[in-house]
């Protein structure tokens, strides 16, 4: 615990009991040094609370999440049960010189990225230069070859991306992955928000926090910006899975906040390589489709020809420009955890500039001498599949059994260009709430993520904050609400 962080609030009672994490970069602690960075103040204020304010902020915060039905669902098990996405009260604080040049790095990778997408599936300069192995694009499970030839206006084919942060122990954020497909829980960081403002009006209003409750309105500009042929009030629509999916709450929430139709496939028909929704005055043409449904899923005559989700025909309506969705078929290969690897040439390649957020090393198991390196030492790396999401697959080498890196070691050696490796990142802490068998309530350090969401439309726009995502068990570094973790709200200081 730093000396000099003490003067901020010397009787603070919850100050007094709170103890960092050896190694790991606090992020309450560390910005109450920088008193110019606008966050001292909150922090004082935050630890000035005695325990039974905590504890009182975290019941109410659980009950409000309740009435709002503020849920999600879990693969796995059975269908229809919802748990409610654990929360915690005390705020993530992000100065305004910090956020800026977040806010930078976020819309150069997200360009890039969307740059490599459409090159992918157009004139592929990017493999023909050798920038990027040819092989590790068209063998990537995310590559869409019904996709090539599809030229979406703007060539937007990524309007929804969320980016996951980490911070390490040198208090730098780092990209730690890349969500290109159908990104979810935005919906978290809006309704964060409305908690928290009822929890601390006072506070909020004092400390000049940036508002997040815009995003539904830049997300529903970004589709208009994409429509075919440049419609002035285009019909947008949302398809989801339906209500067993995991981030239905979010698709229902975003769709009213919109104001517009909630459909599933059924709702949908192509024809005359148009796509309509079917609607209680008759079918209406689809102009923008912002879709939560995976690309196996999307079209049966195409894809998965078992699949009751999406509807028939509808690749070729975008092949014939007569619609577009968001994101576009095939935007997975911006996901995919090798072709990550090659992130910071593509920024250089397509924008002739150096990437303002670093990466995480990482090591392709494709490659003889870094498989034998990681296969000598699997103990020291996290082993990550290289298609799999939501922190499925995950192998953390120092946390790991003995037999479980047995098993990662024949599954790389099986199939080594499934697999990547990194070093293992010591994520940030946060001082969170944690109850005691007897009810009472304290503060611990937790380690947390970041996503924030970045739009594409007619130009570039991110949502000021994002989902700071918290490991509620002690240790972990997996902080997936579907592995046990919890979120807090984000404040971004007005500069």
């Amino acid at each position: 615990m730093s000396t000099s962080v003490v003067e901020i609030s010397k009787t603070a009672p919850l100050w007094a009991a709170y103890r960092s994490r050896d190694g790991a970069f606090d992020e309450m602690l560390d910005i109450s040094r920088r008193p110019e960075s606008g966050c001292s103040a909150i922090a004082a204020a935050l630890f000035a609370m005695p325990p039974s304010r905590l504890a009182e902020l975290s019941d109410r915060a659980e009950q409000m999440f309740r009435r709002m039905g503020v849920t999600f669902n879990v693969y796995g098990e059975q269908a229809g049960t919802e748990r409610i996405f654990p929360f915690d009260p005390v705020p993530r604080i992000i100065d305004a010189a910090t956020w800026a040049q977040l806010e930078a790095g976020l819309i150069q990778r997200v360009k890039a990225l969307n740059a490599f997408v459409a090159d992918v599936y157009g004139e592929g300069a990017i493999m023909k230069d050798g920038i990027v192995p040819r092989e590790l694009v068209l063998g990537c499970p995310q590559f869409r070859r019904a996709a090539l030839g599809i030229k979406p206006p703007h060539d937007n084919f990524i309007t929804v991306a969320g980016i996951d942060l980490v911070r390490g122990a040198d208090g730098r954020f780092y990209v730690l992955e890349d969500n290109a497909r159908t990104p979810s829980g935005v919906s978290y960081v809006i309704e964060n928000r409305v908690v928290m403002t009822r929890l601390m009006p006072d506070l909020i209003r004092a400390s000049r926090i940036r508002s997040v409750e815009r995003y539904p309105c830049d997300l529903l500009t970004s589709l208009c910006e994409i429509a075919p042929g440049g419609k002035s009030d285009p019909y947008i629509a949302l398809l989801t899975p339906g209500p067993y999916n995991s981030a239905f709450f979010e698709h229902v929430f975003l769709s009213q906040q919109m104001g517009i139709e909630l459909v599933e496939g059924q709702d949908l028909v192509c024809h005359d390589h148009k796509l309509y929704a079917k609607t209680v005055d008759g079918l209406k043409q689809v102009d923008v489709l912002y879709r939560r449904v995976d690309d196996d899923f999307l079209d049966p005559l195409v894809f998965r020809s078992d699949s009751m989700l999406g509807v028939a025909g509808l690749t070729s309506v975008l092949r014939a420009g007569n619609a577009v969705i968001a994101n576009g078929i095939g935007t997975g290969i911006a996901d995919d955890k090798a072709i990550y690897a090659y992130t910071p040439h593509m920024i250089r390649y397509y924008l002739a500039e150096e990437p303002i957020l670093p990466i995480v090393e990482t090591l392709l198991l494709r490659e003889p001498d870094m498989r034998d390196t990681v296969l000598r030492n699997p103990e020291r790396y996290v082993v990550k599949p290289t298609g799999a999401s939501g922190g499925y697959g995950v192998v953390i080498g120092p946390h790991a059994s003995e037999q479980e890196l047995e098993k990662v070691r024949q599954q790389i050696l099986k199939d080594p260009e499934a697999f990547i490796a990194q070093p293992v990142v010591q994520l940030s802490v946060h001082p969170t709430i944690v109850h005691g068998r007897d009810g009472s309530a304290r503060l611990q350090p937790r380690h947390i993520d970041f996503r924030p969401f970045v739009l594409l439309g007619a130009k570039a726009r991110v949502l000021p904050g994002g989902l700071t995502r918290v490991a509620l068990r002690e240790g972990s570094l997996i902080v997936n609400s579907s592995q046990g973790g919890g979120s807090k709200d984000t404040w971004v200081v007005e500069a």
